[in-house]
């Protein structure tokens, strides 16, 4: 098949989505399919065009930035192109522009997927109230042209103000996830280079986006610290000019300071580091506050490592750990049970161990691009048939 994907951003834009999309990307042309992303070309000296790992990359030019948003005034043509140029089509969401591509996947009768990722929440502001608008009803526009709609579970999906109106076009696929086991010896040289207290390490991994609960571990560390007071913080993914997140991160920047012996920033690692940072961990956290997480690809990662998840109780966001009973599921915005929770694993942490190679089967790539597979498989040949 030639399979088209879309999304806003692409790599080398670093986030839950980016990372799936590309995972699945790769998966599917492993599998010997011809793959396309069609994406924004959000940095001007991002390539118009390139092929990463057997995909091909097509980049649209950006006039202009909205909020998070971006305004290709091409995009049309290009997907115009790029549909009628393939099989069938994965649309990612949010996005803006899926809706215009859904519609040619009607009217040039392609098989279109919407796999929705997470609500939209923007800060506060009348640019950003516009925008979260104009966005969701280009997603509702985009679930009616669609043919079917991907989540990556049904707790989420029950919850979801948007999922929940498309229950009868839903198919839940469970999302790729993949990551280095590393050996003795690349966690020691880990140790080595990162870790500058010789109590229990806490990790996180995400940007610093204000959705990602960040204030609520930082407001834990005097309980963690009361118990464990070489304990510290390890911090993996952008903290820097983050994307719309300047003003979050002058808000927390008085906490950072006064936790500074306790909290390293380690920047975004490569895939090989990932799996040393996990290995490295006593416990990770993922204290996020919204619907703008759906499911948290990291909780995964961390448990293929062996290392247990504190996980805010978000639907779908809890369902890592209540399948698997690698850790806690704590309220939302609540430092206290947070930092009480985090405590329990590192105290008693052989409670919360779990299969680790079953938790990887479940969630490899190769399984993910399979579901894929077989529902555009199914799709074509109701269109063929004759079937909406």
């Amino acid at each position: 098949m030639k399979i088209l994907l879309a999304l806003t951003y692409y790599r080398p834009h670093v986030s839950g989505l980016t990372i799936y999309v590309e995972r699945l990307a790769r998966a599917l042309a492993n599998r010997g399919h011809h793959v396309s992303v069609l994406t924004s070309q959000y940095e001007p000296d991002l390539p118009r065009q390139e092929i990463d790992h057997g995909v091909h990359i097509v980049r649209v030019p950006v006039a202009l930035r909205v909020s998070k948003g971006v305004i290709m005034p091409t995009i049309g043509l290009e997907a115009t192109r790029q549909v009628r140029a393939h099989d069938v089509l994965s649309l990612h969401l949010p996005q803006l522009d899926a809706a215009g591509i859904a519609l040619r996947g009607r009217l040039f009768r392609r098989p279109t997927l919407l796999t929705y990722h997470c609500d939209l929440r923007l800060p506060r502001g009348p640019v950003h109230a516009a925008a979260n608008v104009v966005v969701n009803l280009a997603n509702r526009a985009a679930a009616l042209f669609a043919h079917g709609v991907v989540a990556y579970t049904q707790d989420y999906a029950i919850h979801s103000p948007f999922l929940s109106k498309y229950m009868r076009k839903l198919h839940v696929i469970p999302p790729p996830v993949e990551v280095h086991r590393a050996d003795n010896q690349e966690l020691a040289d880990f140790v080595r280079r990162h870790r500058r207290l010789q109590g229990p390490a806490i990790g996180m991994a995400a940007r610093l986006a204000t959705e990602k609960g960040v204030e609520y571990l930082l407001q834990a560390l005097p309980r963690i610290l009361e118990r464990q007071p070489a304990a510290e913080v390890l911090f993996v993914g952008q903290h820097e000019n983050v994307l719309g997140e300047a003003e979050y991160a002058r808000k927390l920047a008085p906490l950072l300071e006064r936790f500074r012996d306790h909290w390293s920033f380690l920047g975004v690692l490569d895939p090989r580091q990932m799996g040393a940072f996990y290995r490295a961990c006593d416990v990770t956290v993922l204290p996020s506050v919204n619907a703008t997480e759906s499911f948290g690809l990291v909780q995964i990662e961390s448990m293929m490592c062996g290392t247990p998840v504190v996980a805010s109780n978000l639907p779908g966001v809890r369902q890592p750990v209540l399948t698997t009973g690698m850790g806690r599921i704590v309220p939302l915005r609540n430092p206290e049970a947070l930092g009480k929770a985090i405590l329990e694993v590192l105290e008693d942490r052989s409670s919360f161990s779990g299969d680790e190679h079953a938790i990887g089967e479940r969630y490899t790539p190769d399984r993910t691009a399979e579901h894929y597979e077989e529902l555009f498989a199914e799709l074509l040949d109701r269109l063929r048939s004759g079937k909406p």
